[in-house]
């Protein structure tokens, strides 16, 4: 019996490590650790992501209210566009006391950190992994968290990315209630009461249950946005339903919703004041209930090391709505800190187009030539030719001064970005 003999076209084979690589290096992404760190205020529930290396700074994360670090920055870690990122950093994800899965309740009687103690928790973090530094990405809530922690251990900050960031000590939870439903603040319910001694007494049990996902939805979404991604609310509605322990949400609610103001003021000559000494990158969607807080804070950060990034058509959850932009303007953040040299440019960077790249400024003069005046912003201003480069390449990302608060024309004004 005879048989045909047919050419067959073999595929270059390559190796599976190549000359260099460990395999250690290329099973990074699942070297995944968590732990219950205990801490001087009580114990985190802390998931790292990746091996430290060497005296590079690990991406710190902090979720917000409603949320813990897989529903706030899961869809931001699993994009595409983040995988360079984390290929030279590693990531530790902290959950906020009894916010993670499966999470038990506290005991009666439980008295739940305050929001200045749970940044004073994180140093442990830190000493738990051998962690010298860091660069803090938090949301609502953990905005603040890190945004204190910072100010308390600027050596321990590299730089910040905060989105919807609160500096005050308002309380969210009557404002947005009343935002929502278009009218003044509620009575009862989920108001908070105050005692005559002036202190903020926890909020009554009685109707939280029933109150509690509309108050929380209306701190993470905008008015348009509860209308027009009604998927995208209902999941994280029954997310706040389903999966979080309403006992241990309710305590960091009123952990939140008990802040006091950050005290932090834009710096003037010969005066001293508070500030954060390190990069920072505040991100807010253009139709986020956070918007006029997140302007408020850049108006009092050192504006010479503060970008302010207006995401266009995005909600209150830039990270989970348009993943890729975000991760965009992290590369770009880091590589203003001196890392990451070598980045290649994002998916989305590729496909933009003069046309379509970015929102016009109010008065419609805004100028791809702010970059190279003055001392602005590390991440954006033209310290180097890598960071002209990001710039110049097309119509990528929209630069102009930020007013402020002062409307003082003559000093140093704070970059705002819009993508």
């Amino acid at each position: 019996m005879s048989r045909e003999l047919q050419d067959v076209d073999l595929a270059e084979v390559k190796p599976l490590v190549e000359k260099g690589e460990t395999i250690t290096g290329l099973l990074q992404e699942f070297d995944v650790q968590e732990q219950d760190i205990e801490t001087v205020h009580g114990s985190l529930h802390v998931t790292l992501c990746g091996t430290p290396k060497g005296n590079r700074p690990v991406i710190l994360t902090y979720h917000d209210i409603g949320m813990n670090h897989k529903t706030c920055y899961n869809p931001l870690f699993n994009s595409e566009d983040m995988q360079e990122i984390t290929q030279h950093f590693a990531v530790c994800h902290v959950d906020a006391p009894g916010q993670q899965d499966s999470a038990p309740s506290f005991p009666a009687g439980y008295m739940y950190p305050s929001m200045d103690q749970l940044a004073e928790m994180l140093p442990g973090v830190l000493r738990q992994f051998g962690l010298k530094s860091v660069i803090g990405l938090g949301t609502g809530a953990g905005a603040y968290i890190l945004t204190r922690f910072a100010l308390n251990n600027p050596e321990m900050v590299e730089g910040l990315v905060l989105i919807n960031v609160n500096p005050c000590a308002e309380g969210w939870m009557d404002w947005a209630a009343s935002k929502v439903r278009g009218q003044g603040p509620p009575r009862g319910g989920g108001q908070l009461h105050r005692t005559a001694a002036g202190k903020s007494s926890e909020l009554s049990i009685s109707g939280w249950t029933q109150a509690l996902p509309d108050m929380v939805l209306s701190h993470l979404f905008g008015k348009e946005e509860m209308h027009n991604n009604v998927e995208v609310v209902h999941t994280y509605r029954q997310h706040i339903l389903n999966d979080m322990n309403p006992g241990n949400l309710h305590l960091f609610i009123n952990a939140y919703n008990s802040r006091r103001d950050l005290e932090i003021e834009r710096p003037m000559p010969g005066a001293h004041t508070v500030t954060l000494q390190c990069p920072s990158l505040l991100v807010v969607g253009d139709s986020s209930p956070a918007v006029d807080a997140v302007v408020e804070c850049n108006s009092k950060l050192d504006p010479t090391k503060t970008t302010l990034l207006k995401m266009a058509d995005c909600g209150g959850l830039p990270q989970i709505s348009q993943p890729a932009k975000l991760a965009e303007a992290f590369k770009y953040f880091v590589q203003g800190m001196g890392y990451m040299p070598s980045a290649s440019m994002t998916r989305l960077m590729r496909s933009r187009t003069a046309s379509g790249s970015s929102v016009t400024s109010q008065d419609g003069s805004r100028s791809r030539s702010h970059t190279s005046e003055g001392p602005r912003s590390r991440s954006h201003t033209s310290e180097g030719p890598r960071s002209r480069s990001h710039t110049s390449e097309g119509a990528h990302l929209d630069i102009t001064p930020s007013s402020g608060a002062s409307g003082n024309s003559r000093g140093p004004t704070s970059m705002e970005v819009s993508c």
